[in-house]
Parts: C-alpha cells; structure tokens; sequence
C-alpha cells in the first residue's frame, strides 16, 4: 500500500508516473510489452502539452528534435489556421514521432525515480476499502501486487478500467481510412491532395521514411478493414494523387478507424483512468497524446494530495468532473471531422469549401479553432459562482518584474502564490508551507489579470484562486482547492 501502480508505460503514464515522483510519491509502472513500440500512431505535439513540458523544465530536448508547425489542419481542408495569434510561447504544434515523445518522458521518469517493469501484464484487479491487488503475470511468474492507488494508462482496450466495472460507452467503428510509414523516392512538393477520390496527406518521419495518411470511398466500406497491402496502398494514392510517390520499403502498414467511446467514470473507489484507457476516437488533428498527458497532468497532484493526506479524498472526484468534459468535447470534435473528411457528396464538398472559406476570411473563427485543437482553450467551472473570472482557467505564462517566468515558477510541481503588488502584501495566512510564494508584478500588460492582486495558480497551470483585492493577507483560500 506504499505506491501508486500505474499500468501502461507509454506517454500518459510515463508523464503521471514523473508527476508523482515529482511529488515523493513512491511510483511501479507495470508494461506489457518488452520493448517500446518503434510506431508512432502520434506525430504531433500541440501548444498546450509544450507548455506543461515547460512547466517542468523538460520542453527543450522536444524542441531541439521536433519541426515546429505554424499552422494546422481542421478535417484535412487545405485551408490551415494560423497558430501565430495563440497566446503562448509556443505558437506552433511539434511534429515529433510518439517513439522519440516516448523516449524522452522515459528519460524524464527515470531521473526521478520512476521504476518500470517491462513484461508485467496486469491480468486482474481487486479492489478493498483500503487497497488495490494487481495481479502480473511476468518473468517470475504470477505475482500479486498491493498499491494504494492503481491508474490504468493501458490504452482503449484498458484491462484496468475492465477490471474496474467502468463502462465505456459509445459508438463501433463505422469507416477506416489508412496509413503507411513508406520510403518515397518522389515525394510530394505539397503535402496535402483532396478530391472526389479521397484525401491524403504526406508527412517526414526521421530516417527518410514517409508516412501517408487518408481514407477514400471505397476504404470506407466494412469489407475494406483487413490487413493493409502495399499494392493496396499504392493503389489507393495513385486513385487520389496521380502517382505513387515511387513507394517502397514499407515499415508499418494500418488501418484505423472512426470508433468513439469514452470512459463513464474516470475514477472508480481506488482507480483511477488517464489517456486512451478513459478515451477513444477517430485521430483528426493527433489530439489523443496530448489530451492524455494533460489528464495525467491534471490528476498528478490531486493524486499526490490524496496520497500523502493532506488533502481529502473527494479532491479526486473532482479529476473527473474536470477532465470528462474535456474528454467529451475531445470526442465531439474528432467526430466532427471525421464526418468532413469523409464525404464525398456535392453537399459535403460544399460544407468542407464555406468551412475553409470561414477559416481564411474569419480570424476569429480560425483562432477557435486553433485554440481548441491546440488545448489552450480548457478551463474548468469554479465551484463556486462569485468565483473571480479567473478561477478555473488557464494561467498564461506570466512575464514578471523579477525576471521570472509563471512556467519557470511551476517547475516544482506546487501551486504558486503570486502577490503580484510586488510589495509582499498578499500573503495567506497558513499557506506558506503549502505553496512557493513570489511577489513580483506583471511586466507585459494583460486585460483580463490588469486588477489582479494576487493569484493562486495551481500546479497544473490553472488558476485555483485570484483575488483584485490590494491585500488579501487573511482571504481564504484552500491550497487543494479545484
């Protein structure tokens, strides 16, 4: 009882295991397979994930490897929102394989402390009023083991969250598009082609390997859902390209398609669920990693609270009333496009061309878009209405007259106390050993935290608390708090 299990040794749980750690927490992530998967279903590291890398210190090695996006796509429209008004530093998605994300949040997790036992399958899972007993089947053959807590980051189909009684309702897959990780001889000056035929679209992976993603009319079909060919493919790029790019050489041939559920509850007594384990969708616009690390970001701390006592196990409830509707909004806008991207009716063709239209003529339009892909646009309802505006969204990356950035602040993994007075005049009574105080004021002008005296910013870059109050020495305020 004196760990967190987390089952599930990919992005989401390599990330919660670190935010743990980060914390004391002792932490046993329990993987499946022996080594990681040299295949990227992801390949694009959004704004609001690089933000959270850098409120940990951890962003500049994706930086350094990634090729940095100014746009993006909605439902493959060749019309791109511009990411340049998004208020962050980094107004750009990452293109970035999930093996090389992979590989460096291991290096993270290992640094902190985090052990994983690679070819430990979790079979079962019992939960008492006071623990949880994972059953593994490994090198040593079956064994049991006993957490406090236990997290399923095991994927859709989570042999946690089935342990657990969670449902995970939704919708079966009713269409498939494809991909293919290829070398291409004649690659493409453009990335993208649209037409009556179908539509794909072609991006550089390391080692000179292409991948092409699409889906056309006739793959649509239920009988198209078999193993995927490479004259298969050829065949489908040629109907919508013109050409095969001269393909060869092909490392990683799949199919997916356009299933869309998600987990009823994300916490069940003991366990808890993060990242595909809690939900599954079509992959338009690569969100799923990103949703998932920002779970595990948001459910890091609470967790850690909870563990250590001080804060009350309630605190976890609330992960779900906060991330569901994250969860929910992630599955409405994956289906959405994928219903774009796959018709091909006259009327279809019309809706996909005003939509583009709207995302060049419309800046306002286009910037919503940008902001929900991107995941800068989630804030949480506070729990209590006479709230400040703030409370509940996300904090920017503040500039302040000390020469500190907010994000560089969060990098202990604790909430930050700002007095932004720059006088120390807003001190909370009892909270100094629960929160990293700062007093320093705002050096570039923001609107919407111009009256802002002081501000409680929780460790995952959300506003607990804020106050336009000149001293709020004796305001209280519940570091757990949201």
């Amino acid at each position: 009882m004196d760990r967190v299990v987390i089952v599930g040794a990919g992005p989401v749980g390599l990330w919660l295991a670190a935010e743990l750690r980060l914390r004391d927490v002792p932490v046993t992530v329990l993987e499946a397979r022996r080594h990681p998967d040299p295949h990227s279903r992801a390949l694009t590291v959004h704004p609001r994930t690089l933000e959270v890398l850098d409120c940990r210190g951890t962003v500049e090695p994706f930086l350094a490897d990634g090729v940095r996006i100014p746009n993006g796509h909605f439902a493959a429209l060749q019309e791109r929102m511009d990411f340049a008004p998004l208020d962050t530093p980094f107004p750009f998605t990452l293109a970035l394989p999930q093996a090389r994300t992979e590989e460096l949040l291991a290096a993270h997790a290992t640094a902190l402390g985090v052990e994983v036992l690679r070819e430990h399958r979790v079979t079962d899972l019992r939960q008492e009023p006071d623990h949880v007993d994972v059953t593994v089947e490994g090198p040593r053959g079956s064994e049991r083991i006993r957490a406090a807590y236990a997290v399923g980051c095991d994927g859709t189909r989570s042999t946690v969250r089935q342990a657990a009684g969670i449902d995970f309702p939704g919708t079966s897959a009713t269409l498939w598009a494809w991909l293919g990780d290829v070398i291409l001889d004649a690659p493409p000056a453009t990335p993208q082609f649209s037409g009556p035929h179908g539509n794909l679209m072609v991006f550089p992976l390391p080692d000179g390997v292409s991948r092409i993603v699409g889906n056309d009319p006739e793959s649509l079909r239920p009988e198209h859902r078999g193993e995927l060919t490479l004259d298969e493919l050829r065949a489908r790029v040629v109907r919508i390209a013109g050409t095969d790019f001269a393909m060869r050489d092909p490392r990683w041939l799949s199919r997916f398609g356009n299933a869309a559920r998600q987990a009823a509850h994300y916490r069940k007594g003991r366990v808890l669920l993060a990242g595909d384990s809690a939900h599954t969708h079509f992959p338009a616009g690569g969100p799923g990693l990103n949703v998932g690390i920002q779970d595990a970001t948001a459910l890091g701390w609470r967790l850690a609270a909870v563990f250590h006592g001080s804060a009350p196990d309630a605190l976890l409830d609330v992960y779900h009333a906060e991330r569901h509707p994250v969860g929910a909004e992630l599955l409405l806008h994956t289906q959405a496009q994928a219903g774009l991207m796959t018709t091909y009716s006259a009327e279809g063709h019309a809706l996909r061309t005003l939509l583009g239209q709207l995302i060049t003529t419309v800046p306002d339009f286009s910037l919503t878009l940008a902001e929900r892909l991107s995941g800068l646009s989630v804030a949480y309802p506070p729990a209590d209405e006479s709230a400040h505006p703030l409370t509940g969204r996300r904090a920017p990356d503040l500039q302040l007259s000390s020469g500190r950035r907010l994000f560089e602040l969060l990098r202990g993994g604790r909430h930050v106390l700002l007095d932004l007075t720059g006088e120390g005049s807003a001190v909370i009574a009892g909270s100094q050993g629960n929160a990293d105080f700062h007093s320093a004021r705002l050096t570039t002008p923001r609107p919407a935290w111009s009256a802002v005296r002081s501000a409680l910013i929780r460790p995952d870059g959300h506003v607990a608390w804020a106050s336009d109050v000149e001293s709020t020495r004796h305001a209280p305020v519940h570091m757990h708090a949201g």
